[in-house]
């Protein structure tokens, strides 16, 4: 008992004072181990300690979990914004270009594209356009014979007044480059990039009125007829890709649609960066579908 610690001391007594049980046999207890604690009938503090703990391997796999389209719940919705955004039409089409590799409809998307450069709303400069088309300014020939007072006029009936006469002359300097330079013929400005996207745009900046933002206008549409460019998304492309919950990447944004498409997809972002739809229309108009 001396040489016992003070705890085990204290036990030994206790146990010599309980009834009907041996001291021997309590002490052995002692030396094995603790007295066991008395058994408690209040609810423990924790139930939900209780409760079985699930393994991982019962977890459902995520790949278990999809949509009634077949993509995975967030994949789905992405899906159905990007064939939303498909329905709308792109700047060209709405100007009345039918785009395509040809000398003609390149030039009308340059000439879309130098109006649209201005700080005006894009549909004034659609509408220019296609006021321009019908006086028969759509090719660097025509537009280059017109004399200045005649463009200026044309700009007025699409109600591109606030620079009407500065446009007038831009778009004159601009038929004459193309003239002179590239033969009328903006396939030869596409090979001799090699289809870069930077080289392009080091050239199409080269026009009077187009800086970096209208080349990027022209290489975020006539990435549909110059297949190599694709995806090209720009930054208003990435900044509506983002206000609708969609991906930022241009590859992850690019695998939501056919390769054919994505200019169209990049054309309709844009109409939502630029506040001429609206996120919330968008993402409703996709739960409808």
């Amino acid at each position: 008992m001396m040489g016992m610690p003070h705890r085990a001391r204290s036990l030994v007594v206790l146990a010599g004072l309980t009834e009907g049980v041996a001291p021997k046999f309590l002490l052995l207890r002692v030396r094995h181990g603790p007295l066991p604690s008395p058994v408690r009938d209040a609810a423990p503090r924790h139930p939900r300690l209780t409760q079985p703990r699930r393994r991982h391997s019962d977890r459902p796999p995520a790949r278990a979990i999809r949509a009634a389209d077949g993509y995975p719940p967030r994949m789905g919705h992405h899906q159905a914004l990007a064939r939303t955004l498909l329905t709308r039409r792109t700047y060209a089409e709405q100007a009345g270009i039918a785009l395509a590799d040809r000398p003609a409809p390149l030039y009308r998307l340059l000439v879309l594209v130098t109006l649209l450069s201005a700080r005006i709303r894009a549909q004034v400069g659609v509408a220019t356009a296609r006021a321009l088309f019908a006086a028969g300014y759509g090719t660097p020939q025509a537009m280059e014979a017109a004399n200045w007072q005649e463009r200026v006029d044309t700009l007025g009936r699409g109600h591109y007044r606030r620079y009407d006469e500065q446009t007038a002359t831009m778009l004159g300097s601009g038929a004459r480059l193309c003239l002179e330079r590239w033969h009328g013929d903006l396939r030869q400005l596409h090979r001799e990039a090699a289809g870069e996207p930077a080289q392009l745009r080091r050239l199409l900046t080269a026009f009077p009125g187009i800086g970096p933002v209208g080349a990027d206008i022209f290489l975020r549409e006539v990435q549909s007829v110059w297949p190599e460019l694709r995806p090209y998304a720009d930054r208003r492309t990435v900044t509506a890709a983002r206000r609708l919950g969609l991906p930022t990447s241009t590859d992850r944004l690019a695998r939501l649609v056919d390769d054919v498409d994505f200019g169209r997809l990049a054309s309709a972002l844009v109409r939502v960066a630029l506040g001429e739809e609206s996120a919330g229309q968008i993402s409703r108009d996709a739960a409808d579908r």
